[in-house]
């Protein structure tokens, strides 16, 4: 009985873990994807903002008491503008999709909710860790040595 319940807990712990990149895999998984150079924004871009909003974190969440929404994923994606998460108040969900599809560990909707907002008028910008840590900045260290 006690080897069930540590199995059972082990697989519990197992299934809530989060996916956390190396930066590395991140910039091949986002290349292969289509990042690199869509909008006009560089593959170093999305990888230095994916540091600087979620430290590469798949589980990452960020709630924001001014407006009552919340940052969802590896890009911090916000509930009042392109998610919905069923609790905040206005939400437009622009992205079409639950915020919780932002948490999964295949980042495929998280890059396709990215690039909706990317192509939105405030571009990258639309980040405020991006225009705080990788605007003008010299971005080569967040893909050198990945072979990208």
């Amino acid at each position: 009985m006690k080897a069930l319940l540590t199995l059972g807990l082990l697989l519990l712990s197992v299934t809530v873990q989060a996916k956390v990149y190396e930066r590395c895999e991140l910039a091949r998984t986002l290349q292969t994807l289509g990042m690199d150079g869509y909008s006009g924004v560089s593959l170093a871009d999305w990888v230095c903002l994916a540091q600087w909003e979620s430290s590469y974190n798949t589980q990452a969440t960020n709630y924001n008491p001014g407006d009552s929404s919340t940052d969802y994923g590896i890009f911090q994606i916000n509930s009042h503008y392109w998610c919905d998460d069923g609790k905040t108040p206005g939400a437009v969900n622009a992205c079409g999709i639950p915020c919780d599809a932002l948490l999964q560990d295949d980042i495929t909707q998280a890059i396709t909710c990215a690039k909706r907002v990317v192509g939105d008028p405030q571009g990258i910008s639309a980040w405020v860790a991006w225009r705080n840590h990788c605007q003008n900045q010299d971005l080569t260290q967040y893909t050198q040595g990945c072979g990208v």
